[in-house]
């Protein structure tokens, strides 16, 4: 047990060391799908034609079967790929099963728009829609009415718009709605919204126009972006890149979570980002990127790492996203993250600020079960409920909740693990364990026992399945579709699984259900 424990801290301290290059996101199928539709040569992009040919499931369509409301994006772009790859083996094939999988699916939106539905699905879905109708004649596709009218209204306001600022929110999804290369330029790493397929895009439109001198930057962005999926495939793309900001910052946090932030054999990794963050954080805030416009979820987050480093920040960056007693992450979102507001509660607490509002907010966000399951930027409830549990006993230890507490436990499935989906995955489970810590504190001793037994479990199920230097390959986290952020989900499950070793044998030492 000591020797993994001592390993687990040796992979955690190699991959802080390593968030220099921009950050490490899994292939996305998406991003991927419509670089290639928007790259000129077939034949120069086979090996990513086959990835993404090997992505489709057996049902034809892209993206998990256990979430079906972020298929859609992924098989729309997939199917407009390989309608242009037809020479290719098997690309037919593929579009036939496409298509005959979308004719089946019923359309999340055809009455309403849900409340977790991907990132820029009003702009991004319809115009997928229109542009495989155009292609495919009269096919019964799902055509997405509920969201037409959010369309129209952000391309009345973008009419309007003849250059948006480099990293501005609406760059992320450019491929749905630019035509015009002068209405964007790529920022520093040479993307367009930190979006591979919005600069695609961008760059097929300026190549065709001859109108910039910036393409070289473009190609040399999506390049470098490819590399961050570790695919070895020239053409494979992640859906957001880069990450230089949210990856340590989530990954950071995720510590605390785990009651490793402070732990010695990661001090020096800790204390390098800690400065880069403090650096780096102004008045205006942080975005996920260093060149993206700011936003309250990684603002928030970042002023929770910089007061546990025992830095002092200043609130009012985070003040700029507040609506009433609420942070909305964006300007102009649709509608309001539960976890956004969550991570707001954490960081003004640690500030020693008001946030009654934001704490009543949060506390009606539960479900009847206790738990947080409305999230917009992750697809698991076991995400939003172990934040929401460290941010609201922060400052109030004997902060608890007995139907959480049995929602929790009675989650477990059988092989030990937890998983929104119908498998248990790594992630989930650790997100389950770091919940259970911060109930654990205020526990009776029955309530410490249940946990300890859960614990027992959990490890044996992490234990079975832990691999050093493993690489995360389930995507839970919301964009465009459901992505995985590489580094920050391979935090998450080292943590986990060190926080259940030590949990292990504190409970071996005291003969009963005490916790880390």
């Amino acid at each position: 047990m000591n020797a993994l424990s001592e390993q687990i801290l040796s992979e955690l301290r190699r991959l802080l060391s390593e968030m220099s290059d921009g950050g490490s996101v899994g292939p996305s199928v998406y991003d991927t799908a419509r670089a290639l539709r928007f790259h000129g040569n077939v034949t120069g992009r086979q090996d990513a034609y086959a990835w993404l040919m090997a992505q489709q499931q057996a049902d034809g369509g892209w993206g998990s079967v256990d979430f079906p409301l972020f298929r859609h994006a992924p098989t729309w772009a997939a199917l407009l790929a390989l309608q242009r790859a037809y020479p290719l083996p098997g690309a037919a094939d593929a579009v036939q099963a496409a298509t005959r999988f979308l004719q089946r699916q019923p359309d999340p939106y055809a009455h309403a728009v849900p409340e977790d539905a991907p990132i820029a699905a009003e702009l991004i879905l319809p115009q997928c829609c229109g542009e495989a109708v155009s292609l495919l004649g009269g096919t019964a596709f799902p055509r997405h009415p509920a969201l037409l009218p959010l369309r129209q209204a952000r391309l009345v306001k973008l009419a309007a718009v003849t250059t948006l600022p480099s990293g501005h929110p609406l760059l992320h999804s450019w491929e749905a709605w630019g035509t015009s290369p002068t209405t964007a330029f790529p920022d520093e790493d040479g993307s367009i919204g930190i979006s591979p397929a919005a600069t695609a895009a961008w760059r097929a439109h300026a190549v065709t126009q001859r109108s910039t001198p910036q393409i070289g930057r473009a190609d040399a962005y999506l390049q470098t972006a490819s590399r961050a999926t570790r695919s070895g495939i020239e053409g494979v793309v992640p859906n957001v890149w880069p990450i230089n900001v949210f990856e340590p910052c989530w990954s950071l946090y995720t510590l605390h979570l785990a009651g490793l932030f402070a732990h010695p054999a990661l001090a020096e990794a800790v204390r390098v980002i800690v400065a880069q963050l403090d650096a780096r954080l102004s008045g205006r805030g942080l975005g996920p990127a260093l060149h993206f416009a700011a936003d309250a979820d990684d603002t928030a987050v970042a002023l929770c790492v910089l007061r546990l480093a025992g830095r002092d920040p200043a609130v009012d960056a985070l003040r700029h996203f507040e609506i009433g007693e609420l942070f909305a992450t964006f300007p102009g979102e649709r509608n309001a993250s539960v976890s956004t507001n969550i991570h707001a509660l954490h960081a003004l607490r640690l500030l020693g600020k008001p946030a009654a509002g934001t704490s009543a907010y949060v506390e009606a966000n539960r479900n009847l079960q206790g738990l947080w399951d409305n999230e917009k930027w992750h697809v698991s409830w076991l995400y939003p409920t172990a934040h929401a549990l460290a941010a609201l006993a922060q400052g109030k230890p004997q902060w608890r909740d007995e139907r959480t507490l049995a929602a929790l436990l009675q989650a477990q499935r059988e092989d030990g693990g937890w998983g929104a989906g119908r498998a248990s995955t790594f992630e989930e489970t650790a997100y389950a364990l770091f919940a259970l810590r911060v109930m654990d504190g205020s526990e009776e001793p029955t309530g410490r026992w249940r946990i300890a037994q859960a614990v027992a479990r959990a490890l044996d199920w992490m234990l079975a399945r832990h691999a050093a230097h493993a690489l995360p390959q389930t995507p839970l986290w919301i964009g465009k579709e459901l992505y995985c952020p590489t580094r920050v989900v391979r935090v998450a499950e080292l943590a986990g699984l060190w926080l259940a070793l030590r949990w292990e044998r504190r409970v071996l030492a005291e003969g009963a259900g005490a916790a880390p």
